[in-house]
């Protein structure tokens, strides 16, 4: 007998009847417009995160349930923080202004950042976003595009999420902002997404909702993914992943010292908030970090402040009072001592 043969495809979104509706907000609808902005230095892995599943959602489905348009604040050619240069459809200012290419209310317009996006500044742009938000039904960002979207003045009210290493820049320099290390977060009519493979998660999200958790796991499958991400699932590892130590006074006293950088406590505290004397703490961390906790302590509270001094514009002092540093001048010592250059060589050098 012959076997019958199997069409390889998956059911047409019309075929399953699978659709989701946790989110009123997103309406199921073919031919929906995502438009990218690109800025300089974009993250190309967060755009190629967010535009291939819209491919494979039309592959997959047999149907053009999306479209996108990539534009760049001028029309130019767009470098990418790899190196790789991309070319546009064209400036927001042709978006705005031919009839068939003006945001509309089913449009979703998303901004893609990467490196340096926290210090971009486009007037044009931001007061275009500002256009785009009343406008359009859904905007956003992917990575650190969401300081594009805070310079614009369009984050007030929401909850958004950003890069985890660009988060205490973004916290300090916007502190009015509701900003989470999250993987993504929908707010109403706000899509952000804290970058890399976390635009994958935001996107199948919006699939789902749009057009059927079906259509969405088959896209996460053809990706090599093996599930889709909750939102509120942490963009790092674990602290036991990260250091690869396992120990859990150790672990506690740890998340213990990143959440409490700008205030320090002393190591006495520190051992009794995990139940240890002084030296059994101190036991624990050489044997299986080899460094004493006021040391692993101090490092906790540099690497805060290179990300401030990259990422924000935080003057040397207030970087150096914001992680827990009585003085700029212990603060350069200190700093110095672990990177083998001053805090305003290390911003220079950024």
């Amino acid at each position: 007998m012959k076997s019958q043969k199997r069409e390889n495809r998956a059911p047409n979104v019309a075929e399953t009847g699978n659709t989701l509706h946790a989110s009123p907000g997103f309406a199921s609808s073919t031919n929906q417009r995502v438009v990218f902005v690109l800025v300089p230095h974009f993250s190309m892995i967060a755009f190629s995160s967010a535009i291939e599943p819209l491919r494979i959602a039309n592959r997959l489905s047999e149907m053009e349930l999306y479209r996108w348009l990539v534009l760049s604040p001028e029309g130019e050619t767009t470098l990418a923080s790899n190196g790789v240069v991309l070319q546009v459809d064209g400036a927001i200012d042709k978006f705005a202004r031919l009839e068939d290419s003006a945001p509309d209310r089913g449009d979703i317009v998303l901004v893609c950042g990467g490196v340096g996006s926290e210090r971009y500044r486009n007037p044009a742009l931001s007061a275009w976003l500002r256009r785009v938000k009343v406008r359009s039904n859904f905007f956003g960002a992917l990575c650190t595009g969401t300081s594009v979207l805070a310079a614009a003045g369009v984050l007030d009210g929401y909850r958004c999420v950003i890069h985890w290493e660009s988060l205490d820049g973004f916290a300090e320099a916007y502190p009015d902002i509701d900003v989470s290390a999250d993987l993504y977060e929908i707010d109403r009519n706000l899509l952000t997404c804290a970058g890399g493979t976390a635009a994958l998660d935001m996107m199948l999200h919006l699939i789902a909702e749009q057009h059927g958790s079906y259509l969405a796991t088959q896209i996460s499958e053809q990706c090599l993914a093996d599930r889709v991400r909750d939102p509120y699932d942490h963009q790092r590892l674990s602290l036991c992943a990260r250091l690869g130590v396992h120990n859990p006074k150790v672990l506690s006293a740890i998340e213990f010292m990143e959440a409490h950088v700008e205030n320090p406590i002393s190591v006495t505290e520190l051992s009794n908030y995990v139940g240890l004397s002084s030296r059994q703490l101190e036991r624990l961390f050489v044997n299986h970090l080899g460094v004493l906790p006021s040391q692993y302590y101090l490092e906790v509270r540099l690497r805060r402040a290179r990300h401030l001094l990259r990422q924000s514009d935080m003057s040397i002092v207030e970087v150096a009072m914001a992680c827990g540093f009585v003085s700029a001048s212990h603060f350069s010592k200190c700093f110095r001592e672990l990177y083998g250059r001053s805090p305003r060589e290390e911003r220079r050098s950024h």
